[in-house]
């Protein structure tokens, strides 16, 4: 039987085990580097991620989504041999112990920053897609318990069924990022993954702010695709979709509160209008009443001791 990871929860009440914390592992930090914006989240070199998740379990999270930003970027990336490393010590250190997602793209990779392979200000997504395919299948091998394609391309979710099919992993979960907005509230993360896309921006892949018939449809095509969860990004603009997402799909349905928005309460907290813990306790309440299964939150670590 399949473990559900991120079952429904029709309670309005946060708990520990619904919360995700974003982890960043760079290979061109050195021991750990403080990430501007983001409170207390840091990128983590190779050998320090072990102490750092282990601090995090003892505050009772046990649910992680790796972002891994590698050295060198590569024009078709098939060389994901860093992320093997770092998934499989993960893993192999803590085992059961954890949770371990694994957002999957190409963003942090390319050398122009865009979520999949370029060709003259385009998606080339044949190329895309076998990229992507080659990084889940990796992680996989490596022991990742959910694969999480946060690309936005069409019919990726459906790709990486094929792929796992094809090598043994039929059972593997996908957490898609399945109604992902193009909005101004990534600037945190594009910087510390070094992703901001250069030429074009991601209006072609990613969904538009006003069509709220688009964003669930398109939650709609990845749960039709093979999607075990489902995701709106980011959450405070995304709100009023969870439940109608739910509704049609049947699937659990979480959201990312991403690093722009956690970033708003940690400058709202240094200017002294308000405080941090009950600024993010209130934002994380809100996702929960709208009825979100799962929560991603640069917080988890922080709001732990509270719940």
């Amino acid at each position: 039987m399949i473990k559900n990871y991120f079952p429904i929860n029709r309670s309005n009440t946060i708990k520990k085990k619904m919360l995700i914390q974003p982890f960043f592992v760079d290979q061109k930090v050195n021991d750990s580097k403080k990430i501007k914006g983001l409170g207390d989240n840091k990128s983590w070199s190779s050998s320090n991620v072990i102490k750092a998740i282990e601090k995090d379990l003892k505050r009772g999270i046990n649910n992680f989504l790796l972002f891994i930003v590698p050295l060198q970027k590569q024009r078709t990336p098939e060389d994901f041999s860093f992320h093997y490393e770092v998934i499989r010590k993960i893993k192999k250190y803590f085992g059961k112990d954890i949770v371990l997602l694994i957002d999957t793209c190409l963003c942090s990779i390319t050398y122009d920053g865009h979520c999949g392979i370029t060709h003259q200000k385009s998606i080339d997504l044949n190329k895309t897609h076998y990229s992507l395919g080659l990084a889940a299948n990796t992680y996989l091998e490596a022991g990742a318990d959910i694969i999480a394609p946060s690309d936005m391309m069409k019919n990726t979710t459906k790709y990486l069924r094929k792929i796992f099919a094809q090598n043994g992993f039929s059972n593997s979960q996908i957490m898609s990022y399945s109604t992902k907005f193009k909005s101004h509230f990534y600037g945190p993360f594009r910087n510390v993954a070094k992703s901001s896309p250069k030429g074009f921006d991601r209006s072609s892949y990613q969904l538009p702010v006003a069509d709220k018939k688009k964003a669930i449809k398109s939650s709609i095509d990845n749960a039709a695709q093979g999607a075990n969860y489902l995701m709106v990004k980011p959450g405070m603009t995304s709100i009023d979709l969870i439940g109608d997402i739910k509704k049609e799909t049947l699937l659990p349905t979480g959201t990312f509160q991403v690093s722009g928005e956690f970033a708003s309460l940690q400058m709202l907290s240094k200017a002294n209008f308000g405080n941090y813990i009950d600024l993010l306790k209130e934002s994380l309440v809100v996702f929960k009443r709208a009825r979100s299964d799962f929560i991603i939150t640069y917080g988890a670590r922080d709001i732990a001791k509270y719940l």
